[in-house]
């Protein structure tokens, strides 16, 4: 079945077809009726390959990740995907396993205009290379978009979509201050990780405003995963004078410090409160369930995704970050310090 056909039978002209198949908005609704009747009635599929070659297109993303099961980063591909479907794009995803893999296999895919774009959730650049040696090939950067925020500094100038974590660890240090704790350790991600360094800020600045004093020892590296934040946590229960609550940078953390905590024998909230960072949909489920910074992990996905798409379109020429509101969820991880 041919673009011919169609505009015969709808009594139109094939100009009209492929305006109703590229752009139906510029229709009229009566013609786009009957271009869609006639289309349903002879069976005719548009050749999707010829058709994103004409326009100079592949409707293909490539999706850079740490890793393809964090429970966080599913839900923010959720939003991916809804976006990629509405407006017709396929997805690659490259699972980096959160190390610093050389990408010039997919890289290559946008740079050889095989695909449109790249997002990148919470993951390292993608490039081997300097942008200088690439223009120096005749090579253009292709369109990128940070869905989260940057890891590495050489990734800050792009276009992102994130909360403020400084302002959001920041209200749940504050939290736990106001619930009476002064001694209130931090389970850091990475050290060589932006996100951790922004994290740990807000917790620096609320403890500072404060007039809290922070002991160096109550602030360890949690490697971002639960084993990493077992192992933090048992360095942290072996201090002369522990600490009376525990945040977490992630809640993968998190549920790494309750296990811990009750594995020594102490109870969550009464001898230690634990709060985390993500609202993963394990942490209302945890026990206890846990109290957590919630990141709008889908709409996240969405909007990262509208925004690569909307540059692809050459309708976007914005650079800068575009924050959206974190919320405190108050669980029963935390409570008020013994006493008080």
């Amino acid at each position: 079945m041919s673009i011919k056909q169609v505009a015969k039978l709808a009594g139109v002209s094939t100009a009209t077809v492929s305006r109703y198949l590229n752009s139906p908005e510029q229709v009229k609704e009566k013609t786009r009726d009957k271009v869609q009747a006639a289309i349903d009635k002879i069976g005719y599929a548009p050749n999707a390959l010829a058709r994103n070659f004409r326009r100079g297109k592949t409707s293909l993303i490539v999706v850079v990740l740490p890793s393809i099961g964090d429970p966080f980063l599913e839900s923010v591909m959720r939003g991916v995907w809804k976006v990629a479907d509405e407006l017709g794009y396929s997805i690659l995803i490259r699972d980096t396993q959160s190390n610093s893999h050389e990408f010039d296999e997919y890289t290559d895919l946008v740079f050889s205009k095989q695909a449109d774009g790249i997002l990148l959730l919470a993951s390292i650049s993608p490039f081997s290379e300097p942008e200088a040696q690439r223009g120096s090939r005749g090579k253009t950067h292709p369109p990128l978009v940070l869905g989260l925020e940057s890891v590495t500094r050489e990734l800050i100038r792009f276009p992102s979509v994130r909360v403020d974590n400084v302002a959001a660890a920041a209200e749940g240090t504050d939290y736990l201050i106001q619930l009476g704790h002064q001694r209130i350790a931090f389970i850091a991600g990475k050290r060589d990780s932006l996100l951790t360094h922004d994290r740990e800020q807000g917790y620096r600045n609320a403890m500072g405003a404060a007039g809290l004093e922070i002991a160096e020892d109550w602030v360890v590296e949690g490697e971002q995963t639960i084993d990493g934040a077992r192992r933090a946590t048992r360095q942290l229960l072996q201090l002369q004078q522990r600490p009376s609550a525990i945040f977490c940078a992630n809640d993968e953390m998190a549920l790494g410090a309750l296990h811990e905590i009750k594995s020594a024998g102490l109870k969550v909230p009464q001898d230690i409160s634990v709060i985390g960072f993500d609202d993963i949909r394990y942490a209302e489920i945890t026990d206890p369930p846990l109290t957590t910074i919630a990141q709008p992990a889908e709409e996240i996905g969405e909007r990262s995704m509208r925004r690569l798409c909307q540059i692809i379109d050459g309708n976007s020429d914005e650079r800068g970050p575009e924050t959206v509101p974190h919320k405190l969820i108050v669980r029963n991880s935390t409570a008020k310090i013994s006493g008080r």
